[in-house]
Parts: structure tokens; sequence; C-alpha cells
């Protein structure tokens, strides 16, 4: 079940796509590996938590591509592994368990890569009139 911020934002009509396929991938993983049907392990629970996360904080918001063309890498290397695990092991299975999300990704993953936003400089904090070469 995807969280209430993420099912409200008609904007975000992609990244709410992707917090389901994401869910989808990890039920797929834990109900294979782990033989669980009902609910998520503890490890494919926290992996989901940490990836709605991701999503949350995504600096690209709707004009994020799929997680394999993206230049901003945002999972931590150990958490990138897992999913990399669990997308290797449930992609496949997509297509028979829920493809319309499977295809949803597949043409995500055409879409052109949107240039990473541009961090602003931060705002200079020294007092006017104060600094070196000042009179005063």
């Amino acid at each position: 079940m995807l969280p209430a911020w993420l099912c409200g934002r008609r904007e975000s009509a992609r990244l709410t796509r992707a917090g389901k396929t994401v869910a989808a991938m990890i039920r797929i993983y834990c109900g294979g590996l782990h033989d669980r049907r009902s609910a998520l392990c503890e490890e494919c629970a926290a992996l989901y938590a940490y990836a709605i996360d991701r999503l949350d904080r995504c600096p690209l918001k709707s004009e994020k591509p799929t997680c394999a063309q993206c230049l901003i890498h945002c999972y931590k290397a150990d958490r990138r592994e897992q999913i990399r695990a669990v997308m290797r092991y449930a992609g496949p299975r997509m297509l028979w368990r829920h493809p319309l999300l499977a295809v949803g990704q597949l043409l995500d993953g055409r879409r052109p890569v949107p240039s990473p936003p541009v961090k602003r400089p931060a705002a200079d904090t020294t007092p006017t009139g104060t600094g070196p070469g000042c009179p005063g």
C-alpha cells in the first residue's frame, strides 16, 4: 500500500506509478525468495520504506526517469545492490503479474533523460559593509 501523500498527487502520476512498481517488485521478490505470501519480511519492508522515501525526495519529481537511466544516484550503495537484486528477480515476472506496470516501466525507460537540477549557490550571509576591504 502506497502512502497517501504519494497517491493523492495528480501532478505526479509517474511518481505514483513508480511507487506502485517498486512495491509490486518487492512483493514478488519477497514472496518468491523469502517465502512470504501475505506480508513483507522485515528486510523487504525496510527496503520498501527506503525506496518510497527516495521517491519522495527525488529532485526531478515528475520528470524522473527510470532508475537505470537516472543521472542522480539517490540510493546508498548497499541499498542500490538490494534494489538491483529485487529488479533482477522481479523484472521478468512483472509481465505476468503486473503487465500494465511493466509496460509503463518499459515506456518510461524510452523517455529522454532530463538534465539534473542545477544547485544554486548559497546566499552570501556576510552583512553589508563588514567584509574585508569595506570601510567601516
